[in-house]
């Protein structure tokens, strides 16, 4: 089933949410991993950007020829529609856009959508089936929904940057934040969410509105800290996952079962440490762990990482060579799965990935397009119901960039 790369064009192979149209309101990252994972499969994603300059991610680096990968891996296979929000005549395209449109999906600070006259209350008057996915720092409602927020400060206010530091071997400043992981979360549960509704609203007919918090998304991957924070549950005095020292680097080893500590003695030679009253049984051995891990360096420290690591596969030791970004992507298993695409935009070609799921009766992949802004402006108006001289009119007030 799996084994060809699941590009679009595939012969009998449909799109898993075709005929699902999507109004996308958002900006940056988090509301468009959402919206991205929606094209990638099938559905209509009308992008509504602002008229001068649209998402902020068009202008981030790398750029080539004014266009920006950042943005394009978010954004490719979505329609662009730009319009100033600020006009009456522009809150009315929306309007008269959100009567066909099966979701909406925005990510501003709450209140920015109830001002603009186009928040769920407003919409769903014009479309009662319509599902409305807002996504916020902290929620809709509550102390705190009106604060601003990005993921650094959600990693921060969650707790998540303090957990992390827990588990390294000394007191340290928190770490800077460069991986956005509550944007690609909080995208993800939004997804999921979205599917959801579309799935509830077969059986009832009726839209609804999903509130995603990007704050307990986080809190979601804090799944020990949330147990252990309620009880006294010490932790190790060295951590049991983590980095064990080679001859030019590091190795992650994960031993998690009995099984995978049997062999990772029989890898380091050391079927002595079944027996060891310090490490044969998992108590004792959580307990020692520091002394398992400095032993086990005792024979990994002598070998070159490759070495190391031959060794744990052909003992079936959950562990991998730390990686950088680009030596991931040569990753030959990635090649088998296709899970790179070929993107284009006006600056060229460039990769992004593709979902990280594969379907046996429905493509899961990036549609190959990046679109300029307002590039879809004059057809998704056409669509809409406006006549040429309207869109002329509209074009020649600022409403949009359409010729």
């Amino acid at each position: 089933w799996f084994t060809s790369p699941a590009m679009r064009g595939d012969v009998g192979i449909a799109d898993a949410l075709h005929g699902v149209r999507e109004c996308d309101y958002t900006t940056t990252i988090a509301g468009p991993y959402c919206t991205m994972l929606l094209a990638d499969l099938g559905a209509e994603v009308i992008k509504i950007e602002t008229i001068e300059g649209g998402d902020m991610m068009r202008s981030r680096l790398p750029l080539r020829n004014g266009a920006s990968t950042s943005f394009g891996q978010l954004n490719t296979g979505k329609k662009s529609l730009a319009l100033d929000l600020k006009q009456p005549a522009a809150v009315a395209v929306v309007h008269r856009l959100a009567r066909t449109a099966d979701v909406v999906v925005e990510n501003f600070r709450p209140g920015v959508m109830a001002r603009f006259g186009l928040d769920y209350p407003k919409l769903r008057e014009t479309n009662p089936a319509i599902i409305y996915c807002a996504i916020s720092g902290y929620g809709q409602t509550g102390p705190s929904a009106g604060r601003p927020a990005y993921a650094p400060v959600i990693h921060a206010s969650s707790g998540y940057d303090l957990a992390q530091i827990a588990h390294q071997l000394e007191p340290r400043r928190p770490d800077y934040c460069g991986i956005f992981i509550a944007d690609v979360l909080s995208g993800t549960y939004a997804f999921g969410a979205i599917n959801a509704a579309l799935v509830q609203r077969r059986a009832t007919g009726e839209g609804q509105m999903i509130d995603v918090s990007m704050l307990e998304s986080m809190l979601s991957l804090t799944l020990g800290e949330l147990q252990n924070s309620q009880f006294d549950v010490p932790l190790p005095p060295r951590p049991i996952f983590g980095p064990v020292a080679t001859a030019d680097g590091y190795v992650n080893l994960s031993v998690a079962s009995e099984r995978t500590f049997q062999n990772m003695a029989a890898a380091a030679g050391r079927t002595d440490w079944l027996t060891d009253p310090r490490f044969a049984t998992y108590q004792n051995r959580r307990l020692n762990w520091g002394e398992l891990m400095d032993e086990l360096e005792q024979w990994s420290s002598r070998l070159p990482t490759a070495e190391v690591q031959a060794s744990f596969d052909r003992h079936g030791v959950p562990s991998s060579p730390y990686r950088t970004v680009a030596e991931a992507m040569r990753d030959p298993q990635l090649a088998h799965r296709g899970a790179l695409a070929e993107i284009r935009d006006k600056g060229g070609s460039f990769l992004a990935l593709n979902p990280p799921f594969r379907m046996s009766a429905s493509r899961a992949a990036a549609v190959p397009h990046v679109a300029d802004l307002g590039e879809n402006s004059r057809e998704v108006l056409a669509e809409a119901g406006y006549s040429a001289e309207e869109i002329a009119a509209l074009a020649a007030a600022g409403v949009t960039t359409a010729a």
